[in-house]
């Protein structure tokens, strides 16, 4: 069973405090729109791994990486290390983690100039190049993908009708392919009424504004015909 600290979009004071690490979860996923400052905090005082994709509001990630000799380059010039530092970002890419297998498609439908914003037709081709991703790395280690972590949710399965909240289209085949256990995402603010969770197929979608704590036994630990989520 992993331990899972889920945050999204909206900062929880009592997390920039003691009660992140008193509640000693075993990785901390972030579904966007939070600050780096937020971020790094959480990943230094729970001092565990911090798993995130960008939400349209975060700023365009670098892409910097790191050479033998310590620095940090990028287009073969050195500039400063990624933010948010100590964090893992999934986005467009599949991530071994703490146990669990975290497969991450970040943003949101595109609304106004920005980062982070892509139009229906360029998150199909996002979601073609994350399966391919995962089956390259299902080849390597096999075994299922547990977390499917996004920004904005499926079209119709949480989303809203206003423009700025228009869920991904190009989630549904993503689903019905890698079948993950669980989906997290943020973008679609409570705003005090509940947000259910929902489902695709056998996988449980759920609103983890601003953060939720769960338990998940990864897939491959599950008896044979047990169910993928509670």
């Amino acid at each position: 069973m992993v331990r899972v600290l889920a945050v999204a979009d909206e900062v929880c004071d009592p997390l920039w405090g003691p009660r992140s690490a008193a509640l000693a979860p075993d990785v901390v996923i972030a579904a966007g729109d939070l600050p780096w400052d937020y971020l790094e905090y959480l990943a230094s005082t729970v001092n565990r791994p911090v798993v995130f994709v960008p939400g349209n509001h975060d700023p365009a990630v670098s892409r910097a990486r790191q050479h033998r000799s310590g620095q940090y380059l990028h287009a073969g010039m050195p500039c400063e290390p990624p933010r948010p530092a100590g964090c893992l970002n999934a986005d467009g890419t599949v991530l071994d983690v703490a146990g669990l297998r975290i497969a991450g498609l970040g943003g949101c439908v595109r609304y106004r100039p920005g980062p982070n914003q892509y139009s229906q037709r360029e998150y199909r081709r996002r979601a073609g190049h994350l399966v391919r991703r995962v089956g390259r790395a299902q080849r390597r280690r096999p075994g299922p993908v547990d977390v499917l972590l996004t920004h904005a949710p499926p079209r119709g399965l949480g989303d809203e009708e206003d423009r700025p909240h228009h869920g991904i289209e190009a989630l549904h085949p993503v689903l019905a392919r890698l079948r993950p256990q669980w989906h997290l995402h943020g973008h679609i603010h409570p705003h005090g009424h509940p947000r259910p969770d929902r489902t695709a197929g056998v996988t449980t979608i759920r609103n983890v504004v601003p953060y939720r704590l769960m338990e998940i036994t990864p897939a491959g630990q599950l008896p044979v015909g047990a169910g993928r989520a509670p």
